[in-house]
């Protein structure tokens, strides 16, 4: 991913926060097994207590939790609201059930502004679960949540410690057996190794310096990502340092993704340029050219002992690679290129896993467009990754509706390739970065650390709940690009700036930012 700056698309409307917890008074003694009324349609409106379930307030502000019309399914829905300040649970106590693994699924909404908007799974036996509710003022967005019961008993609550006037809508909860969670929480790090060249430091938290790798998968992080350019100006980005970085990657117990540009330089949606060394050569050639260099690099990494967990046939092909002969204008021959790289990576290691990567994951449209192609020409792949940056690419609930139905059309799992977000918006470099004014910020998700990990948590949510157990996880796009001198965005001009360094997850003091909590999402 590089994109030039963009005018922002899509917003989202003010995020919830916190994770205050409220306490309960002592379940009711008429506890049923089963969840009642999941949908709140068993009271009309205007009911601060619905059927089933339970309101608490530490400061007697349970009015502040009420059904009104406006649901998601049904006619009806939970909001919780008031004109003050104010902290509320509504909650369902359920006893009598067989011990295993459940799965609560809801249909939320919120204004955002919350100290704290969740639910949560307590009580159950094993250790609490909570999800907080993704900011969306108008569509509604899934989340699930999932724990082990080990106490033939559980609690399901909706949580809010808010400010005056801000708001939340839950609907539709179902509560059955079953597990959700995410296998990826990765991060691009391409970066590092010229970073590091050029007099990079990566600190911990408290400020001690140390292995950025090290850092990152002691904050939780498991998978690392690495572009492969072929012969770029300035010599970074090639097999020579993913060989080196996969063997510190793999050192420290994480899988590894190779996404292959097929080019010198950045490769895109807005541009896909052949390498000068295949400049000239032949459809059939280019053929032969990707499945030699996707077998060079991957074998090569085979025989150090750090085989690809995943590949990348191509980054961010809406328009397809090496322009112009693999354009989508003409499908067929770009299948072919594909299926030379998919080829290579298998003859390699049957068990890694070819993932085909789009931008825009906001757009279904385009994405259903393009893989109804790649089945028309049978493109052979694995997995389906999606760019997926908020201030460009809309709102989180066009995104899960995209990998829902991606995942769903096509039976393979999904995976967001590349996010980020903000944690300040001044620059710690002579180049403007990508997003440095508010007006191009997601709404709700302030440009801040906070801001940043929960636009990476939210994110993480839409995966979890893909259906089926399709949804593999998130990396972060670019963890490890801080601002370096001679470690700019153009490997052609050493004296070229960084402006995406307010999106890493190292701050300005080159410390570990707080953000990489993320990575311990469930």
């Amino acid at each position: 991913m590089f994109h030039p700056r963009r005018t922002l698309r899509a917003l989202l409307l003010p995020l919830a926060a916190g994770l205050t917890l409220l306490a309960l008074p002592a379940p009711p003694a008429d506890a049923a097994s089963t969840l009642t009324n999941g949908g709140f349609e068993a009271d009309g409106t205007g009911t601060a207590t619905p059927a089933g379930w339970s309101s608490y307030s530490a400061s007697g502000q349970t009015s502040a939790s009420f059904t009104e019309s406006g649901g998601h399914g049904g006619s009806h829905r939970l909001t919780h609201w008031a004109s003050t300040a104010y902290k509320v649970e509504t909650y369902q106590y359920l006893s009598g059930l067989t011990n295993g693994t459940y799965t609560l699924t809801a249909w939320v909404r919120s204004g955002g502004g919350q100290n704290a908007a969740y639910l949560a799974l307590r009580n159950c036996g094993s250790a609490e679960q909570r999800t907080d509710l993704p900011i969306s003022s108008s569509d509604w967005i899934r989340v699930v949540t999932s724990v082990k019961v080990t106490s033939g008993q559980c609690t399901i609550s909706v949580n809010s410690d808010a400010n005056a006037g801000n708001w939340i809508n839950v609907d539709d909860l179902t509560f059955a057996p079953g597990s959700t969670g995410t296998s990826v929480h990765g991060a691009d790090i391409s970066s590092l190794a010229k970073s590091e060249a050029k007099g990079g430091v990566y600190r911990t938290a408290s400020g001690t310096a140390g292995d950025a790798v090290t850092i990152l998968r002691d904050a939780g992080m498991n998978y690392a990502r690495l572009k492969v350019w072929v012969d770029p100006a300035d010599g970074y980005n090639t097999r020579t340092q993913v060989l080196a970085l996969a063997k510190r990657i793999k050192a420290a117990g994480m899988k590894l993704l190779v996404d292959f540009h097929y080019s010198d330089t950045w490769a895109d949606p807005g541009k896909q340029t052949k390498p000068a060394a295949w400049a000239n050569h032949s459809y059939s050639r280019l053929k032969t050219d990707v499945y030699s260099h996707t077998y060079d690099v991957l074998n090569a990494l085979k025989a150090q002992g750090t085989t690809a967990d995943m590949v990348q046939v191509g980054n961010e092909i809406n328009g397809g690679m090496l322009w112009s002969e693999g354009s989508t204008s003409n499908f067929s021959q770009l299948a072919g290129l594909l299926n030379s790289g998919y080829d290579a990576a298998k003859a390699v290691s049957s068990a890694t896993r070819v993932a085909l990567h789009l931008a825009d994951a906001g757009d279904d449209g385009t994405v259903r467009w393009w893989f109804d192609n790649a089945t028309t020409y049978g493109v052979k792949y694995d997995v389906i990754g999606l760019s997926y940056y908020g201030y460009w690419h809309g709102s989180l609930a066009a995104a899960q509706a995209t990998l829902d139905d991606t995942a769903s059309r096509y039976g393979k799992p999904v995976f967001v390739a590349e996010t980020a977000y903000p944690f300040r918006l001044d620059s710690d470099d002579a180049l403007t970065n990508q997003i440095d004014t508010t007006g191009e910020l997601v709404a709700g998700y302030p440009a801040t650390v906070t801001g940043q990990t929960r636009w990476m948590n939210d994110v993480a949510s839409i995966v979890e709940a893909v259906p089926g157990g399709r949804g593999l996880g998130v990396f972060s796009w670019e963890a490890t690009w801080t601002a370096v001198t001679g470690n700019g965005w153009d490997p052609a001009d050493a004296t070229s700036g960084n402006g995406w360094e307010n999106q890493a997850l190292f701050g300005y003091d080159d410390r570990a930012l707080a953000s990489m909590a993320w990575f311990r999402h469930r």
